[in-house]
């Protein structure tokens, strides 16, 4: 497998992140992908990344900002924040990935929320992170949007897209990724 071997979760939120929060996200990281997972401990925080006009952050620009200083052994890094985020095409957008790239980052902002605008319950705002997460790590692995809707890489437009979803990949997902694997010389 070589030095880069471990899954790194990164905290870049404005407040402190809640407690137990990464572990769990970092403990489905492991079951999920079967790679080593780290949570890294940092305070720096992206500058220019905040767009005033919009009141959102820019993933791209976060993303950007991640991969300047990944740790040696990492094999991915996953940014987290609760910053609400955006791409220029979209409204907001729940995370953003380097296909068959090293770096994501994921939005806690809209996952927090229910329908309503209300926070979710703990429990149901950890799952929405988690599989988040678990999407956009996929993403870095190579794997694009799935047509299962219960699969993790299934596309989430909304927060009820993200609670349909399952923790895990689909039978051709997970096919998918060994493959994908295999073939880049990524394997666990």
């Amino acid at each position: 497998m070589g030095s880069a071997s471990y899954v790194y979760l990164r905290w870049i939120g404005n407040k402190e992140p809640e407690e137990g929060m990464l572990e769990e996200v970092k403990d489905r990281t492991q079951s999920v992908f079967e790679v080593p997972a780290r949570i890294m401990d940092t305070n720096e925080r992206p500058a220019g990344a905040f767009d005033p006009a919009r009141g959102q952050y820019s993933s791209t620009k976060i993303l950007r900002w991640v991969l300047r200083d990944v740790p040696v052994d990492a094999r991915k890094v996953v940014a987290i924040t609760d910053g609400d985020l955006f791409i220029p095409v979209l409204t907001f957008v729940f995370g953003e990935a380097q296909l068959g790239g090293q770096g994501a980052v994921v939005s806690t902002a809209r996952l927090r929320l229910d329908l309503s605008g209300l926070p979710s319950p703990s429990p149901l705002f950890r799952a929405r992170l988690s599989k988040e997460c678990l999407h956009e790590l996929g993403h870095t692995f190579g794997l694009t949007h799935c047509g299962f809707s219960r699969c993790v890489m299934s596309r989430s437009n909304t927060v009820p897209d993200v609670d349909a979803k399952d923790w895990t990949l689909c039978q051709d997902c997970r096919k998918l990724l060994v493959e994908l694997q295999k073939r880049t010389g990524d394997e666990p």
